[in-house]
């Protein structure tokens, strides 16, 4: 921290002071400091990130902070994202984030490039309460019928229909780009589809993990009732899915 101190003492107006304690956000110092700042931009710890998400809440703070893209499906984070209270920033290239540490060794999950010294983690992204512009970039998308005969991923194009699910109504779209234009029902999509989540464009019904907790209720299959935990196509369990329809105009 000697370089920021510099940077810090540099302007006359700055204050800079070392931690007493160990620096946990939950302690009482650390809880002063939050009362006294705007913005909060961090990296915190990602094993108590809901822990971290909801004292940001409790003390109504604007925040840009470093997560897990894994968090999107956790219960206390994903209803503020469906509620549009918390989105994706502006995110690592290919999820890819980089951090220098004098530690580098120790971290196990990371991987380690012995030239630059940083150490690379993957599946990272931004979480943020302040709006930016590309959040509310329209997504291009073809309708169902161009999907179908032009799509370049193997899954769709050349396809009659789309998916559908066994144990709720809604189509399977397995890529951001194949959303149909043209379709106004309920479709299950990637997490990654947040990354491209306009709020003007498309309303996020819930996510079919949390089917299970009554957030769908009427979107379910009742022959299915006993395999709410996932999405599952011709009895196959798919990984997490959020359900979306677009906005009606």
């Amino acid at each position: 921290m000697k370089d920021v101190a510099q940077q810090l003492k540099a302007n006359k107006h700055n204050e800079w002071t070392p931690l007493e304690n160990d620096g946990d956000f939950r302690s009482d110092e650390c809880i002063n400091l939050l009362k006294q700042s705007d913005i909060v931009i961090t990296n915190p710890p990602f094993s108590l990130f809901r822990e971290y998400v909801k004292q940001l809440f409790d003390h109504n703070k604007k925040f840009v902070i470093i997560g897990s893209m894994n968090a999107i499906t956790y219960k206390e984070i994903f209803p503020l994202i469906k509620n549009n209270k918390l989105w994706l920033g502006n995110g690592f290239r290919a999820g890819n984030a980089y951090f220098f540490t004098p530690n580098a060794r120790e971290y196990a999950s990371g991987v380690l490039d012995d030239k630059t010294g940083l150490v690379k983690f993957r599946n990272c992204h931004w979480f943020t309460n302040l709006d930016h512009g590309r959040r509310h970039q329209p997504l291009p998308l073809m309708t169902m019928g161009e999907n179908l005969k032009y799509s370049k991923h193997k899954e769709i194009q050349g396809k009659k229909a789309y998916d559908k699910y066994d144990n709720y109504n809604a189509i399977e779209v397995p890529f951001t780009d194949s959303i149909p234009s043209d379709y106004n029902g309920v479709m299950g999509v990637p997490i990654s589809f947040l990354d491209k989540y306009n709020p003007d464009q498309f309303e996020i019904l819930g996510s079919d993990y949390n089917i299970k907790e009554g957030l769908l209720p009427k979107l379910v299959n009742p022959k299915w009732a006993g395999k709410l935990d996932r999405g599952y196509v011709n009895n196959n369990r798919l990984y997490t899915r959020i359900l979306i329809r677009h906005k009606k105009k």
